[in-house]
């Protein structure tokens, strides 16, 4: 059925040649270059493309919203027969979060850190008049249960540093989903989540859509991801549409090279290393119990680390997998057991640390947006650890910083003057990257950091740190959820469940059967590039529990 022959009641959303322009230098740049869309009640249109495709840009545009230092320049957005161009600024945001919501990919950026979870929840059906609020606190409570919140009856009480990433992510949708909207654009909503609990989420949000004939646009890097939830899907690339068709068309036959570029992503496996058992570890940690306050988080873990070898952590949210980065750390005193650093115990709590020891073990974090400060320059991030650890200053400073930019592929006449804001998300997260390697580590711990970028990115920052680790000897801790990630990076594998090590081995004995119970679980959780998976895999664990439940 063509645009024209859609009746009123079924066409929801209509965008006809969007263009928006990004402010650089008092120079105005467009970065969405006449783009169409248009959505019909009921329906998920899936948008893909790699960082700065413009996939963000046009899934706000929806709500006709801009971001600050972008502006819409031409083009027309009606929602539900209205011109949201033509509304008062006033009616625009009166529709935001009752006729149209937005799920954004940074949890953590995105909550107020001083109010309790059910107290965001509340706020906008409490202040439109959908519900009281005392009808709010339920339903948020029903909604924490269906997206497969823990404690969903409690949870609600905590204030957004009490959860983990993950159940953030989820607090969010419920979020969204509070006022039943018409229109939910999800930007890449499941990104912080583990396979596991993804399955679950994924099948929540599109239960919901259905049920209340919401459309969605769905926003993601993840190609599987997309193939479960869409109906149909547009390619985007430098702000324009390369390719748009039906799911299952778009998946079997795509016809434009790009496309089929994304299609075959995530080709690069490093050569796994087998480490000398023989040496003494970089990093050894033995039986750690850690908690926080009453609440007991690690139960009596052990591992080692090698030079120049990954150790890839994996688990669903909650596991402990980022506790025990910070029992290392010192961020988190154990309760119980050592962490041992070339055969020497390190003090639990980072204060009583020398600088030096400091120095050894560095972190990259999994969301660039929040961990780097949006008010200093490239120049001043990388060059404070330059300053803090090592001394240097003036010329040799300056020098250092702008080699420590070519390590990571970033042109230092370019780049050495920007402000966070202004780069990618891959870059971001080279930036990050930079600033960890010019403390000169041995040890690097990376929490995540490729969960929050399109696959493109993301195996460019896999290969910038397996060779940073061949030239420099590093020893790496990948936190990751992501098992692609896993088989392209890692040596050797932990798995982790409440808190214990269930398995650890090499790469290779991990991923060969017979699997522990629940790494058969997160293996066979991957989302595959099929639209009948998620229906599928769900129907085999209900048969499953059917069958248990009645043994």
């Amino acid at each position: 059925m063509t645009t024209e022959e859609k009746t009123d009641s079924e066409l929801l959303l209509e965008i006809k040649g969007l263009r928006i322009e990004g402010q650089t230098d008092d120079v105005w740049v467009q970065i969405v270059k006449g783009v169409d869309v248009t959505l019909d009640r009921g329906e998920i249109l899936g948008l893909i493309g790699e960082s700065g495709a413009g996939k963000s840009t046009i899934g706000l545009a929806a709500m006709g919203y801009a971001q600050p230092g972008c502006r819409i320049s031409d083009g027309e957005i009606f929602f539900d027969g209205i011109d949201l161009r033509e509304l008062r600024r006033r009616e625009r945001r009166a529709m935001r979060g009752v006729k149209i919501a937005y799920v954004a990919q940074s949890a953590a950026a995105s909550f107020n850190p001083a109010h309790k979870l059910i107290d965001q929840f509340s706020e906008t059906p409490v202040q439109h008049g959908v519900h009281s609020r005392e009808e709010a606190e339920a339903d948020g409570i029903d909604l924490f249960t269906r997206l497969q919140m823990p404690n969903p009856e409690t949870i609600g009480f905590r204030y957004p540093h009490q959860v983990s990433g993950g159940q953030l992510q989820r607090a969010m949708t419920a979020m969204a989903l509070s006022c039943r909207p018409d229109l939910i654009i999800f930007d890449e909503p499941t990104t912080a989540l583990d396979v596991t609990t993804q399955i679950e989420v994924l099948a929540t949000i599109r239960d919901i859509v259905e049920q209340f004939n919401t459309a969605a646009i769905y926003i993601t890097h993840d190609l599987a991801v997309v193939a479960q939830m869409a109906d149909k899907i547009t390619v985007l690339r430098y702000g324009e549409v390369v390719e748009e068709a039906d799911t299952r068309l778009m998946l079997s036959d795509p016809q434009e090279n790009y496309t089929k570029s994304l299609w075959a992503v995530r080709s690069f496996k490093k050569t796994v290393n087998a480490p000398d058992l023989e040496s003494v570890p970089l990093c050894k940690v033995e039986n750690v119990n850690a908690a926080y306050g009453d609440v007991p988080v690690l139960h009596d873990i052990s591992f080692e680390i090698h030079k120049g070898y990954t150790v890839a952590i994996v688990g669903e949210s909650g596991s402990g997998k980022s506790t025990a980065a910070r029992v290392i750390t010192g961020l988190l005193p154990p309760t119980q057991g050592q962490i041992f650093y070339k055969g020497e115990a390190l003090p639990p709590d980072y204060r009583r640390r020398t600088k030096d020891q400091l120095r050894q073990v560095q972190m990259i974090y999994q969301m660039a947006d929040t961990a780097l400060n949006p008010r200093q320059r490239i120049r001043d991030i990388i060059g404070r650890p330059l300053t803090f650890y090592l001394g240097m200053k003036g010329a040799e400073k300056e020098a250092r910083i702008r080699e420590l930019l070519d390590m990571i592929e970033l042109e230092p006449n370019d780049f050495i003057g920007r402000f966070p804001g202004e780069l990618s998300g891959g870059q971001k997260q080279r930036l990050c990257i930079a600033r960890a390697l010019a403390a000169e580590p041995e040890f690097i711990i990376c929490d995540e950091v490729t969960s929050a970028l399109d696959q493109l990115v993301a195996e460019g920052i896999l290969r910038l740190l397996d060779r940073l680790q061949q030239e420099l000897s590093l020893a790496y801790m990948f936190i990751t959820h992501d098992l692609a990630t896993v088989k392209a990076i890692a040596d050797r594998v932990i798995v982790m469940l409440q808190g214990k090590i269930v398995e650890q081995g090499s790469k290779i004995a991990i991923f060969s059967p017979p699997h522990h119970e629940y790494t058969e679980l997160l293996l066979s959780s991957v989302p595959e590039m099929d639209p009948d998976w998620l229906d599928r895999t769900l129907e085999e664990r209900k048969h499953l529990s059917i069958q248990s439940a009645g043994q």
